[in-house]
């Protein structure tokens, strides 16, 4: 099984973290690689709740939408969701998501898991989103204090 994982620190609290991946509105903020920008995105997390976001670039002709259902939720310090692309051409199918979020200090320390993906290059194009997106989680969580 070819696994993501991807550990971050923040300077924020985790609940403000936290926030930031549940509330509809600061999410649309940040989620997406760069030179993408979320709409259209709903959230409700609560085990069962789904959630759903449409990420589009003029700059890439590029429309796609993702979206799962939250399996665990334990504010302020796990989320844990499906995930899935909704376009014909997605080879990842569904994968898991889980994120730990650990209090140091006023920082917070995110642990992020996404897995099984079906290859090791369908992972890695995973990885530069993942991390262009924490950039600007990075951003809107310094707006959001």
């Amino acid at each position: 099984m070819t696994e993501l994982t991807i550990v971050r620190v923040f300077d924020a609290p985790r609940e403000l973290v936290f926030q930031a991946w549940t509330d509809p509105a600061h999410l649309a903020a940040w989620f997406g690689p760069h030179g993408f920008v979320a709409s259209e995105t709903s959230t409700d997390p609560r085990p069962g709740g789904a959630w759903h976001s449409r990420i589009t670039s003029t700059e890439h002709d590029v429309d796609r939408r993702v979206s799962g259902t939250y399996r665990e939720v334990a504010a302020p310090s796990r989320l844990v969701f499906t995930f899935r692309w909704q376009h014909p051409e997605d080879e990842v199918g569904e994968t898991l998501v889980t994120i730990d979020f650990t209090e140091l200090a006023g920082k917070t320390s995110m642990t992020f898991h996404q897995a099984p993906f079906p290859n090791a290059a369908e992972r890695d194009g995973h990885i530069d989103g993942w991390q262009s997106s924490f950039e600007d989680l990075t951003r809107t969580l310094e707006e959001m204090k």
